[in-house]
Order: C-alpha cells, then sequence, then structure tokens
C-alpha cells in the first residue's frame, strides 16, 4: 500500500512541475508581450493577437517576439499584396489604381523584410523602416478609399489590418531598441 502511495505521489508531483513549468514559462512571454503592447495604439488587440499567436508566444525574449511580430505583418502583406495584383488582372476599371496599391504593398514588404535584417545591429533603423510604412498603407487609402465597389472595401479592410500590424511591429521594434539601449549603458 505504502509503495503505490509514494508512486502516486512522485507522479503527482512530476505532473504538477510540468504545469508550473508550463505557467513560468507562459508568465515570461507574457512579460514581453507586455513589453510590446504598451507601446502600440490599441492595447487590447495587440494583446490578443500576439497571445494566439504561436511564434509570439513561443519567443523567449523581446528580438524573437519582434521578429515574429514582423514575420506577422510580412504575411498579411504579402496575401494583401497578392489581392490587389488579383484585382488589377480581373477588373479593368480598377486596373490603374490596384495596380499603384500592389506597387505600395510591394514597397511595405520590402520595408519590413528589411527592418527584419536590421533589427539585431541596428533596432533604430529597424523601428524607422517600420514606421516608414504607413506613408504606403496612407496612399493606398487615398487611391481606393472612397470606392463603393467591394474589391475597394476589402482592401480598405485589409489596409486598415496592415496598419494596426504596422503599429504591432513598431512597439515590438521600439522596445528590442530600448532594451539595447539599456544593455548598452549597462555595459
Amino acid at each position: 500500500m505504502a509503495s503505490s502511495s509514494s508512486c502516486f505521489f512522485v507522479f503527482s508531483m512530476a505532473v504538477m512541475s510540468l504545469f508550473l513549468l508550463a505557467s513560468v514559462s507562459a508568465l515570461a512571454n507574457t512579460e514581453f508581450i507586455d513589453a510590446n503592447c504598451q507601446r502600440v495604439k490599441n492595447k487590447p488587440f495587440c494583446v490578443q493577437t500576439l497571445t494566439t499567436y504561436p511564434p509570439a508566444v513561443a519567443a523567449t525574449g523581446l528580438l524573437p517576439l519582434a521578429e515574429a511580430v514582423i514575420g506577422l505583418a510580412i504575411s498579411h502583406c504579402e496575401k494583401t499584396a497578392a489581392f490587389a495584383a488579383e484585382t488589377a488582372k480581373r477588373d479593368a476599371t480598377l486596373k490603374t489604381q490596384f495596380n499603384e496599391c500592389h506597387d505600395a504593398y510591394v514597397g511595405i514588404l520590402a520595408s519590413l523584410k528589411s527592418a527584419t535584417l536590421e533589427l539585431k545591429n541596428s533596432p533604430d533603423t529597424a523601428n524607422y523602416d517600420v514606421m516608414v510604412s504607413g506613408d504606403d498603407t496612407t496612399r493606398v487609402m487615398n487611391l481606393i478609399g472612397k470606392n463603393a465597389d467591394t474589391a475597394s472595401k476589402t482592401l480598405v479592410e485589409m489596409t486598415l489590418q496592415m496598419d494596426t500590424l504596422l503599429d504591432l511591429a513598431a512597439g515590438a521594434t521600439d522596445a528590442v531598441d530600448d532594451d539595447d539601449e539599456n544593455v548598452t549603458r549597462r555595459a
């Protein structure tokens, strides 16, 4: 009887330790997500998005989190650029506007990829690259924001989402920059 109690106790402790380790890991990751979300306009959206995005939850520091957030923005940008290009091919009346929108998204994509490359060595430059992408989303909104057709309305929604993701990416690069400055001051 005593040996089965001992086995149960050891098994219970092992299971509890796994839950405890998982909780500590989740808390550490939440700390990085919170540091990022303190720097954005829409904190609830930031927390909701990043706590449900596996690469962000798995991030072990501000730099990996920023890489994950920029990756999320890149993914959305690629989908939006593809939508604009496809619409330009499909709809002759919107061809010129949507080709220009596609070009704007190609510019955003280039800036985000550049930010990814610069993030480790020059987070302030990465932050700048993310921030200037907002000029291209403004360009898109000026091109199609007043259109009443379904494709334009869809692109407007995608562009508003892009602006929100750019804000998250800017917050992430800013957090890395602040962390980098704090490390430099301590050295």
